[in-house]
């Protein structure tokens, strides 16, 4: 077989358009960001977080431009872990796919950790109950995966309406709060939390808010279940940035400007910063839509993680980079069953650590290495694929690889050493070629 192409298997049929993927997209990326994410990069960096979601934004956009051609030459399923087999070399492309699954197994991990303290809050249940909640939540998604693309889709249109929905609440019920209180929360603007200066603080945060844009990798991961890919990919990925960035903007606006950072910040034992924002807000229904819509947005974005991963997992085992039961489809063509039971298992356990900063730390490092080789494989695009100038994917290489190094250096180390290893076992065992 040659190592640069898949070896020939049944193909996933192509049942989304521009909407269903705009959708998938949305339901990827409004979540874990926004609703927890964006409390814990204002502990990080105070006031600056606005400035965060800025430069998180631009090099998400790049690497946006980077995914979107790739994947329109390249529709398979797999993301740049077919991608650096296609255009690179294949390690690359294994260390891609180990990546990707690390990176989005810890963001699953999150946004079910998220959806528990969420809900928990909702109920008024003591938070000792978030890692269960968590785990059961991430095992009744992964059934709704195993039914297939089609019902997903169906069950994440759904999702994503009741969360911006919320959103749009909160962005409305706070403005008058935020209005008043603006000028004196976001004094003085760079604030990093203690022991942190500055422009390191800024730089941690901006990696932690870039993760909350990258669910529109998600739609090149489903390349090969999209019709007309070449025309749908592009149109999906930038209208599902766009979209994004601009709710983003204005919930960080509101947020912060309302209740200031340090508000903002404050989780007392649950993953949930909006909804203690909006209590503030004198509209106790405001923080109950939050709540909903939270708990509704965390769902949406575990369940297309549990999808995308298992779309990776299935063209690894498809190619022989992990075990060939998980390049297998269902009789009917629409799953991959036991890659769908894996990745529910991976980030089961990894919800079960309870430790949302760290996760979503892990996921920072290790997914800004991801969009690090999507862009050099997109400077490997030829000519006549090319869609957006050369330029573009420099950029986003060196934002991917210059935000890395500002995470913790204790996850930083920790993620390093788990890649180093993984690629140096591939290379004993099948060499680098």
């Amino acid at each position: 077989m040659d190592a640069g192409s898949a070896p020939e298997e049944r193909r996933l049929r192509r049942e989304l358009g521009v909407f269903g993927a705009v959708m998938l997209g949305l339901g990827s990326i409004v979540g874990t960001g926004v609703f927890v994410s964006l409390g814990v990069a204002a502990g990080v960096a105070g006031p600056a977080v606005l400035l965060a979601i800025a430069i998180g934004a631009a090099v998400a956009a790049l690497n946006g431009l980077s995914s979107a051609q790739l994947a329109a030459d390249h529709p398979v399923s797999g993301g740049t872990y077919e991608y650096g087999y296609r255009y690179l070399r294949p390690w690359l492309g294994f260390l891609a796919g180990v990546t990707f699954l690390l990176a989005k197994s810890a963001s699953a991990a999150t946004a079910a950790l998220g959806f528990a303290g969420y809900l928990l809050g909702l109920l008024g249940l003591p938070g000792r109950w978030s890692v269960p909640v968590a785990v059961a939540a991430v095992a009744g998604l992964t059934a709704v995966v195993l039914a297939g693309v089609r019902r997903s889709n169906a069950v994440n249109v759904a999702v994503v309406s009741v969360t911006l929905l919320s959103l749009l609440a909160f962005v409305v019920a706070g403005a008058p709060a935020a209005l008043a209180n603006g000028a004196g929360n976001l004094v003085p603007f760079f604030a990093p939390e203690p022991g942190s200066a500055p422009l390191p603080a800024l730089l941690e945060a901006s990696a932690l808010m870039f993760v909350a844009f990258t669910g529109y990798g998600r739609i090149a991961t489903l390349g090969e279940e999209v019709v007309e890919p070449r025309r749908t990919i592009p149109r999906a990925v930038v209208a599902a940035l766009v979209a994004v960035m601009v709710l983003y903007a204005l919930v960080g606006l509101v947020g912060v400007g309302a209740v200031g950072a340090d508000g903002l910040s404050r989780v007392e034992g649950r993953a949930a910063p909006l909804e203690l924002a909006a209590r503030s807000f004198g509209a106790p229904v405001v923080a109950r839509a939050v709540a909903v819509g939270a708990v509704t947005a965390m769902l949406g974005v575990a369940l297309n993680l549990v999808l995308g991963l298992s779309r990776v997992l299935l063209a690894m085992g498809r190619r022989g980079d992990a075990p060939r039961a998980f390049g297998r489809l269902d009789a009917g063509g629409t799953t991959p069953t036991a890659a769908v039971l894996a990745v529910g298992v991976l980030v089961a356990l990894l919800a079960s650590v309870g430790n949302v900063r760290t996760t979503w730390s892990f996921s920072a490092f290790t997914v800004l290495v991801y969009y690090a080789v999507t862009n050099a494989c997109a400077l490997a695009l030829p000519a006549s694929a090319r869609m957006f100038p050369r330029w573009t994917a420099w950029v986003g290489l060196v934002g991917c690889l210059g935000l890395a190094a500002f995470v913790e250096p204790r996850v930083l180390l920790t993620g390093a050493a788990l890649l180093a290893a993984a690629v140096l076992l591939r290379a004993a065992l099948r060499g680098w070629a």
